[in-house]
């Protein structure tokens, strides 16, 4: 599997990161025979929070004894220095680790959200001048977050950040100018770019959920495919996560080791073909996240 830089990290990331939401509802057996897969594929990086579900807790065993060949990016979305403090010894303890590689204030959707967070991201960079970890990021799933992490890179030295990217949520043209304002930001500092959402289609809306995201993602190779191919052909774009389900995960990895860019021009016409399909967006997320 190809690998990318990860900014000023220096992390050569595969570019499929193992989206640790995958493990919200699985066995032990489920997610150690996931990670070990996914690394014997190549994934080198894997993405975890406290909130998803059973994941530190399954899967943990198996991150942990494959410590030496991951570089783990845990979040927090606490507010006050001694409450990230605290998870983050929760975390560590989980997954049978010494230090993480990164961590980033999760959920970060919009200014408010951001000013809320001050004290928290400040300690996060106290505890990286500690070494309890080596990088600090943000990381946020909404309409408002390119604009938010553009803000914090602005404020704090940070090193990476986390953001939607799929085609019909870049058809919206303010939310495309914020992707790209942060973008260039992102290429000016060397920070870290990582995007979710790769394989999202639509909200799952009045539909009964048949896979375990909050929205409805694409199902065959070639949706998936074309996700993940959009996803990492936009320039400074990193890395990717998997969506948050076991059942994709093959499917997933397939796209991810056949990656082939896609021009600019053939950037243009997803976006003129997600418009065309006329498929709602997944956000707001106060508005499709019900699931």
């Amino acid at each position: 599997m190809q690998t990318r830089r990860l900014g000023r990290t220096g992390h050569h990331s595969s570019v499929a990161i193992l989206g640790g939401a995958t493990f919200w509802d699985c066995t032990t057996e489920q997610a150690d025979a996931a990670v070990r897969t996914a690394v014997a594929r190549g994934v080198n990086h894997i993405d975890i929070a406290p909130t998803y579900g059973k994941a530190e807790t399954v899967a943990g065993p198996t991150i942990g004894a494959l410590r030496n060949q991951l570089f783990i990016g845990e979040k927090t979305a606490r507010s006050q220095p001694d409450g990230v403090r605290a998870q983050l010894e929760a975390s560590l303890t989980k997954l049978g680790c010494d230090s993480f590689d990164l961590y980033q204030a999760h959920g970060v959707t919009g200014l408010d959200v951001l000013d809320s967070r001050i004290a928290a991201i400040e300690t996060m960079l106290s505890m990286r001048d500690e070494g309890l970890f080596r990088f600090v990021g943000i990381t946020g799933h909404d309409l408002g977050a390119p604009v938010a992490h553009l803000e914090a890179l602005r404020r704090w030295d940070l090193d990476t950040v986390m953001f939607p990217l799929y085609p019909r949520v870049y058809a919206d043209p303010v939310y495309r100018d914020n992707v790209l304002a942060l973008l260039a930001e992102c290429a000016a500092r060397d920070v870290g770019v990582m995007v979710i959402k790769a394989a999202a289609k639509q909200p799952w809306g009045e539909q009964k959920p048949t896979h375990g995201t909050w929205y409805e993602p694409q199902t065959t190779p070639e949706g998936i495919r074309h996700g993940i191919r959009f996803a990492l052909s936009h320039p400074g774009v990193h890395a990717f996560c998997s969506p948050g389900d076991l059942s994709l995960l093959p499917l997933v990895l397939d796209a991810a080791e056949r990656f082939v860019p896609y021009t600019d021009t053939e950037r243009a016409e997803a976006v003129t073909t997600a418009l065309a399909d006329n498929d709602p967006p997944i956000f707001p997320l106060a508005e499709n996240a019900q699931h």
